[in-house]
């Protein structure tokens, strides 16, 4: 392939691809999204107890793409309190990872629904695109224009990748998109591996690509009920493993190794399938823990949806507090305050004016942030 051309994608799926060598960690890839299913399955209400897991992969999703923003960061931002005097920078970071956080919730309801397609797909670019950087770029619709990859201002004859030309791409998604349908191959998790990589080869959209390509990894897991919740994340391994992530899709594109992606895929699955088994079960722990702490403290009805608040927002201001669990204002300002006096949250700021009062359940950052 020369390098200032557009890739000419070779036939998909790979049919020299030999699934052998792999068997070990395909086992073991298996073994490990199956246990993380082991705890969803035990969870009462894993909506509220991974909540932090949804917000802290929008945050490493949009991190692998460039943007600054932390896991509090966000939390600062959904609770209103994000200082004014943040960098313009900072603040379309914030924007992007909030339409990234929408973007997944919007598809983990959708395929309770509909199927996994790339209408779906357009579907969640345009939620991922709306009202931030690359607005201007088309929202919701394939590319009908080269693009090219490579340090922002590299002009073409210097990208480190240029995808297919827009006049074959329809054509290489109708492949792709048959090949998402397709229960035939082997095993699941290579197939979901050899999408996301081909998926990334094609750069179907003007921007977004990325993360799109990431949204998919819980959605076809889930769709293809290998978990009963679409709560497996892959970002913070692909995060912490950048470079080897990109160089590998890219040495598909110069040598057509799909087997060194394939491994690398399935190392992936298998380490983060680990670090998503911990957390979990940590939340899980914490919320067992709190609960007779929160109703101990409390000695109130509204103690259970106090805790399920701060699950759901661990920075929270009073109005939404009061909003989330239900209650009058008057019973839900005592929850808080004797929830401060038994230091099981934290008053993170007075209400002061018209701005009400801030606080913080410091023990489900330790746990992300760990």
């Amino acid at each position: 392939m020369s390098k200032s051309k557009p890739y000419i994608p070779i036939e998909f799926p790979p049919k020299d691809l030999t699934l052998e060598p792999f068997i070990k960690k395909i086992v073991e890839a298996n073994r490990g999204v199956a246990l993380f299913d082991g705890i969803l399955r035990a969870l009462p209400n894993p909506d509220i107890l991974l909540a932090p897991l949804i917000t802290n992969e929008a945050v490493l999703s949009s991190k692998i793409e460039g943007t600054q923003t932390t896991f509090e960061d966000v939390l600062k931002e959904e609770a209103g309190i994000t200082p004014k005097n943040i960098s313009p920078s900072l603040k379309e970071d914030l924007k992007e990872v909030l339409n990234y956080k929408k973007a997944l919730i919007y598809g983990s309801q959708a395929i309770e629904y509909r199927d996994l397609s790339l209408s779906l797909i357009k579907e969640l670019q345009k939620i991922l695109l709306t009202n931030v950087r690359g607005r201007n770029r088309l929202l919701g619709e394939f590319r009908k224009t080269q693009n090219w990859i490579g340090t922002p201002g590299t002009p073409i004859e210097n990208a480190r990748y240029i995808p297919p030309d827009p006049i074959i791409l329809p054509e290489h998604l109708e492949y792709w998109e048959k090949f998402l349908k397709s229960d035939d191959y082997p095993d699941k998790i290579v197939q979901l591996g050899l999408l996301h990589a081909q998926f990334e080869i094609l750069h179907p959209f003007e921007d977004g690509n990325g993360r799109v390509g990431r949204l998919i990894i819980p959605l076809f897991l889930y769709w293809k009920s290998l978990i009963s919740s679409p709560s497996f994340y892959l970002s913070e391994y692909l995060e912490k493993n950048r470079t080897e992530y990109y160089d590998r899709l890219l040495m598909i594109t110069k040598d057509n190794d799909w087997s060194g992606w394939i491994d690398f895929f399935l190392t992936a699955v298998i380490q983060q399938a680990k670090i998503n088994i911990d957390k979990a079960q940590k939340l899980l722990n914490l919320y067992n823990e709190m609960k007779d702490r929160f109703i101990q403290a409390t000695k109130s009805q509204y103690a259970i949806p106090a805790l399920d608040a701060f699950f759901k927002q661990p920075v929270i201001d009073t109005k939404s507090f009061l909003e989330l669990i239900k209650a009058p204002k008057k019973s839900g300002i005592e929850v808080l305050n004797k929830l401060v006096y038994s230091n099981l949250i934290i008053l993170r700021t007075p209400s002061k004016g018209n701005n009400p009062a801030v606080y913080e359940f410091a023990k489900i950052l330790d746990i992300i942030n760990a």
